[in-house]
């Protein structure tokens, strides 16, 4: 008696550790319809400027580049500004909801200009971003190089962007700015 139950513990620790793994695969793709996109275009003023943030759909499948940019747009009295900025005036960190997992938007920080007109927007479109150390989990790691490929893994997605740049006055002096807005998406896996 005592070798049946030697055997028939073990087989049942495995077929309910078995039944758990499964559980919770279901379990955290399922958990994607617990969240609903209800920004995924987003816009923001500050002063003579307007910061757009958006994504061309609410839902992307797994695979299909996902699609996002940002605008920044002069409205003020003059017919042009200058502005200065890092390489960028647009940054894209993003947080995946389902994972809990952050993706911070690193930049090279020249001190650039550029010319805005009014009524014409600037627009980026973002391209992938990430970073990673040795610390980081394999899967954090390998989500992170996906979404510097631009290939989102299936999650729900909150890019909470912003414009960080420098309105430069016509005495030479600045004006720093910097103009928040939040969208969100989902990516769908594969059918």
């Amino acid at each position: 008696m005592k070798i049946a139950a030697a055997i028939w513990i073990p087989i049942l620790v495995l077929l309910q550790a078995a039944c758990g793994t499964e559980g919770t695969q279901e379990e955290a793709s399922g958990s994607l319809t617990d969240f609903q996109v209800t920004a995924p275009q987003a816009e923001s003023a500050e002063g003579d400027f307007i910061y757009r943030l958006a994504t061309d759909q609410e839902q992307y499948i797994e695979g299909e580049k996902v699609a996002v940019y940002a605008e920044l747009e002069y409205t003020g009295k003059l017919e042009s500004i200058e502005i200065s900025h890092a390489a960028s005036p647009f940054y894209f960190p993003l947080h995946e909801e389902t994972r809990d997992y952050s993706v911070e938007y690193a930049m090279n920080e020249p001190l650039l200009t550029t010319v805005l007109v009014k009524g014409e927007p600037l627009q980026e479109r973002y391209s992938g971003s990430g970073g990673y150390s040795a610390e980081n989990d394999d899967a954090y790691i390998a989500f992170v190089q996906n979404i510097m490929d631009n290939q989102f893994p299936s999650g729900y997605y909150k890019v909470a962007g912003y414009a960080d740049f420098a309105a430069i006055n016509a005495d030479g002096s600045s004006t720093p700015h910097e103009i928040n807005a939040q969208i969100d998406f989902k990516v769908v896996p594969k059918n």
